[in-house]
């Protein structure tokens, strides 16, 4: 494997990156075929529309927010998931401060700090 995260990952030692206004994230596990990234949003804070190669799974943790994807956009809360194909669109608007937790298949290596 070319790229593999240490076993465990501790929240309180994981580094909080900036992803956009409002938004930043913790890379947890990962190796080539996948990975673990948790999504920490303010208030008002968007994912900007957007599009990749990867697979993508959502789980939201807590928070409320309005996802679009793929042309159909809903209400999710916490207990929710939302599934990105390859390709789509898609992108979302936190409507009360939340946690997702992303899986992407392969990694996003653009994630990664070189």
């Amino acid at each position: 494997m070319e790229f593999q995260s240490a076993n465990f990952q501790y929240e309180r030692e994981m580094p909080w990156e900036p992803a956009g206004e409002g938004v930043t994230r913790q890379i947890m596990g990962y190796n080539d075929n996948m990975m673990m990234v948790k999504v920490k949003f303010e208030k008002g804070a968007a994912g900007t529309p957007h599009t990749h190669p990867h697979t993508q799974t959502t789980y939201v943790a807590s928070g409320v927010f309005e996802f679009t994807t793929d042309g159909e956009t809903r209400i999710v809360r916490a207990g929710d998931g939302v599934y990105m194909k390859p390709g789509a669109e898609h992108g979302c608007v936190c409507l009360e401060a939340g946690i997702l937790i992303d899986t992407f298949s392969p990694i996003r290596q653009d994630f990664l700090k070189k």
